[in-house]
């Protein structure tokens, strides 16, 4: 069974029948960027969904609307299945390279601020690796500072793990520290890439 994507803002709901008589996808939505969910086959089945009754009403407690019945929901979410790999900072060398890039190509690129005995770090960097997907034109990096020497991580200024810092034109532009719910993280990042992109 395919799994939705909790965020509201990225499933669109429309009716089935305008669906099935245009044949088009919702606007906003291109192929590359957006999916359809996968029938329990594995393969992308672009049939609506139906929807749970949310309790009492003329359908009845729990009861599935069949086929042909009301509204019909196809649910679309963000195609992260293609994370794209932090590289490794582990030296001054490698973090003036970053940075030089950054301001060559006008372009942020994050940096996570990470060790490895700290288990948010471990968990939080896949999640980071599906976002650096959703914004191709910005460079994902990672800092292990147990691996690094301190110069590097005085340079970067952190004291907190994981930090997640935002860097344009060869400055640190914003920083998220990692200390509370993923997701929250997550969407925090998110947001701070936007608005400095």
């Amino acid at each position: 069974m395919a799994l939705l994507a909790q965020s509201p803002r990225v499933l669109r709901v429309r009716e089935a029948a305008a669906a099935a008589a245009t044949g088009l996808q919702p606007s906003g939505a291109s192929s590359a960027a957006c999916s359809t969910v996968a029938s329990s086959g594995g393969v992308a089945s672009g049939r609506p969904l139906g929807m749970w009754s949310g309790g009492g009403g003329r359908m009845g407690k729990g009861r599935r609307r069949e086929q042909g019945e009301g509204t019909r929901a196809e649910a679309y979410f963000w195609d992260v299945s293609r994370p794209v790999e932090m590289e490794e900072i582990d030296s001054m060398e490698k973090l003036d390279d970053a940075l030089r890039w950054s301001v060559e190509n006008k372009e942020p690129i994050i940096i996570d601020w990470m060790a490895n005995w700290c288990r948010k770090c471990i968990y939080l960097k896949p999640k980071l690796e599906k976002i650096a997907g959703e914004f191709p034109g910005t460079r994902f990096y990672f800092v292990d500072v147990n691996k690094v020497p301190q110069a590097v991580v005085k340079r970067g200024n952190v004291s907190k793990m994981p930090t997640i810092q935002l860097w344009k034109d060869g400055e640190w532009i914003a920083e998220v520290i990692g200390g509370h719910k993923a997701w929250l993280v997550m969407d925090e990042v998110r947001e701070m890439i936007q608005k400095h992109k």
